[in-house]
């Protein structure tokens, strides 16, 4: 199948933004555009073969422009949060943007990658779209002239793929992630909340955090605690318990380490028994951030006419730990010049 472009808005200076649909044989589709490398769509089937819309977003150009809850971005340079906007590189420190707390989050709200308009390449062979943005020397403060390409790409399975690769010609901090929010009952004719979705994380392990959703370094172990997704639990079993990691962030959002990394490994499974909808996840990166929609703005309009709020959908971004650039704990995202960064996640749909 060919992969369909539409023109989706124009920018302030006159800039055309594009849509591009992939399609399967099976009738399941997936939606990016080329202005922050976003994704807007993605309808997969349920248990009863019914169609729907599982990725919270936007009908038109205009929200992604401010887009505070970050839908469907690619992130980037750096995912989460750096302490105190700054860290240390071969002896020189790096400042970057100041943008919640005294904490840098997602890179830059203004700035990031989620703000630019990437090159976009049509690949219908692979049933692909690639996204190619090169971020200058110093650009957020961050050092290095870094190309990067990102491939967003649907298999006949109804896998959705997004491939990261990039290389700086200087040592820098390189941590990628796209920030979806995923709402398995389907977000066409009505959004329920995610609680009663079901959750399971091949993580034995998570990072809790201080004030500002900083991680302690401290790599703790899920056994016995709430945090303990071993194996499935409903996510709105505990979220509003009475427990500091809880209310530091308004519920789950927290970084959880993979066991044993991998190529191409499970690391999270959701269900919705509702309608019978399932998503798995596979990446090769060492952390993956269970965010439960906490701070979604209430009476938030998406597509469709839909009203969004908190914990209407849920994100489960693959990346390097939060502060890993300033944690020796955490394995490093620093890249060495001319080293190329390559990392694959993989969100595949299926019913239950």
């Amino acid at each position: 199948m060919s992969v369909e472009k539409k023109l989706f808005g124009k920018l302030a200076d006159g800039a055309e933004v594009s849509s591009y649909t992939m399609k399967n044989s099976k009738g399941s589709s997936l939606t990016v555009i080329d202005y922050g490398g976003i994704i807007t769509s993605i309808i997969v089937p349920d248990k009863d073969g019914k169609f729907d819309d599982v990725a919270l977003g936007y009908d038109t150009l205009e929200p992604y422009l401010t887009n505070n809850e970050f839908m469907g971005a690619t992130i980037g340079r750096a995912a989460n949060r750096i302490a105190g906007a700054r860290f240390t590189i071969d002896g020189v420190e790096y400042k970057v943007p100041v943008n919640e707390n005294d904490n840098n989050l997602h890179t830059d709200i203004d700035n990031g990658f989620h703000k630019k308009l990437w090159k976009a390449t049509v690949d219908d062979a692979n049933n692909a779209v690639v996204m190619e943005y090169t971020s200058p020397d110093g650009e957020n403060g961050f050092p290095g002239k870094l190309d990067m390409k990102v491939t967003f790409s649907l298999s006949e399975d109804d896998a959705v793929g997004i491939h990261y690769e990039g290389v700086s010609d200087k040592k820098t901090d390189i941590n990628c992630t796209n920030h979806s929010y995923f709402n398995l009952s389907g977000v066409t004719s009505s959004v329920e909340s995610i609680e009663d979705e079901y959750l399971k994380l091949f993580a034995s392990h998570y990072n809790p955090v201080v004030e500002g959703a900083i991680p302690t370094g401290e790599n703790a172990p899920v056994k016995g605690t709430i945090f303990d997704f071993t194996d499935f639990r409903r996510i709105g079993d505990n979220i509003n318990d009475d427990l500091e990691q809880l209310k530091l962030v308004q519920g789950y959002d927290h970084n959880f380490g993979i066991d044993s990394p991998a190529k191409n490994k499970l690391v999270a499974i959701v269900e919705d028994r509702r309608v019978g909808r399932k998503m798995e996840v596979y990446t090769d990166l060492p952390g993956i951030q269970f965010y439960a929609g906490n701070c979604i703005r209430e009476n938030l309009k998406g597509k469709n006419g839909q009203i969004y709020g908190p914990r209407k959908g849920l994100c489960l971004e693959s990346q390097y730990f939060p502060n890993s650039v300033n944690e020796p704990n955490f394995e490093s995202p620093i890249i060495d010049a001319g080293k190329k960064y390559d990392t694959l996640t993989v969100y595949k749909f299926g019913v239950i």
